[in-house]
């Protein structure tokens, strides 16, 4: 019993998920198209993604990165970098895998800098980047990807439209980060090359070689859509058992679980037919507020899915699912992999994340909740 408190404690969010399917799955009895209507997309993408940057941390394969930030002489500049790191690379590769990215290796920089204090501030504020820079592209979360797809619009008009709230949180973010240093603004990190970089051993070349390649071809499953990424899981699978079998032990099968328990949930629950009533009933005209809500719930990827067949302004939707991130962990799923990879740091801390992360994130939603609103007023 003991250790099964303690496997509570260190994982909170697992038995949350679990609960939450078993529950759906009784509203809505499992059927076989349950199983069709789970993302085994993006739970084969994460799984690809957990297992190459594992090989990434083992390999030190952030080396050049880490000699480039430890030049940065400043906290607020290396905040800033790694902030806005998250923010621009999202728009490309997906929010979840950017914070699989930085926030690892703000963790490793902050560390080394014996500036702890700063990272939970600081990785709060990537969270924020990671869902407010993700938003102006198609594909840059799942969320942005499906209604996309489904809505038709063109690509020109989707970032037209989504530009605008964009700018405004790139501005926040730097005033953010500014205001966390405003004591002083030239504090140094005291980092440099020889600190963080570490070495590369000559015989693990190999290693270092596969990882790269498996990491670009996953990049290249998420940036095409390819409908054959379950080839490429089988290929990284293949190709790390044979680099490095005992890798394979280190993925991070915890989070996946907790991602297919909430897949269950959201799939059981827009299964049922007076859910689906109730939503069409409540959604008309509320797709802003209602969405935020709904993802505080089941997150915003399978509210997205839930949500759009009862949605008559996209614009709105859309705003809303990007801004359910801000208010509270459950929000967005891209919110829990950066909790998972926090507490895998520093276990028993899960609380002292969470406080940080809702008090930055609700005062970040407060100061874009109504400029949000009124422009998704005028539809998409």
């Amino acid at each position: 019993m003991q250790k099964i408190l303690r496997f509570i404690k260190k994982e909170p969010m697992l038995p949350v998920a679990v609960l939450a399917a078993a529950v759906s799955l009784l509203i809505t009895p499992p059927t076989k198209a349950l199983l069709t209507r789970i993302d085994w997309r993006t739970l084969g993408t994460l799984f690809m993604m957990l297992t190459v940057l594992e090989g990434f941390k083992q390999e030190n394969i952030f080396r050049p990165l880490l000699r480039l930030t430890g030049r940065i002489g400043t906290m607020a500049g290396l905040s800033l970098f790694l902030v806005f790191g998250v923010f621009f690379s999202s728009m490309f590769v997906t929010n979840d895998v950017s914070l699989i990215v930085f926030v690892p290796l703000t963790i490793l920089l902050m560390r080394a800098a014996d500036k702890e204090w700063a990272i939970l501030p600081v990785i709060s504020m990537e969270n924020i980047a990671a869902v407010r820079g993700s938003l102006l592209t198609p594909f840059g979360s799942p969320q942005n990807l499906f209604i996309y797809g489904q809505s038709g619009v063109s690509a020109w008009r989707f970032v037209k439209f989504m530009f605008p709230i964009w700018i405004l949180s790139g501005a926040l973010l730097v005033c953010f980060v500014l205001f966390l240093y405003r004591k002083d603004l030239k504090q140094k990190t005291g980092l440099g090359e020889t600190d963080v970089a570490g070495e590369w051993l000559p015989q693990r070349r190999g290693q270092r070689v596969v990882y790269l390649c498996l990491f670009l071809l996953v990049l290249g499953v998420i940036v095409t859509r390819t409908r054959f990424w379950y080839v490429a899981v089988a290929v990284v699978a293949l190709a790390v058992l044979a680099a490095d079998r005992k890798l394979l032990l280190k993925t991070d099968y915890v989070l996946l679980v907790t991602f297919f328990c909430f897949f269950v949930f959201s799939s059981s629950v827009a299964a049922n037919e007076t859910v689906a009533a109730f939503l069409q009933k409540v959604m008309a005209g509320r797709e802003y507020i209602g969405s935020i809500l709904l993802s505080q719930l089941i997150s915003n990827v399978p509210a997205s899915i839930v949500l759009y067949p009862f949605t008559k302004n996209v614009g709105a939707l859309l705003y809303g699912l990007d801004s359910a991130g801000l208010v509270s962990l459950i929000g967005s799923l891209a919110s829990v992999i950066n909790y998972r990879i926090y507490v895998r740091a520093y276990p028993g801390r899960g609380g002292a994340f969470l406080k940080t992360f809702t008090l930055i994130s609700l005062a970040f939603f407060a100061i874009v909740a109504v400029p949000g609103y009124l422009i998704s007023l005028a539809g998409m």
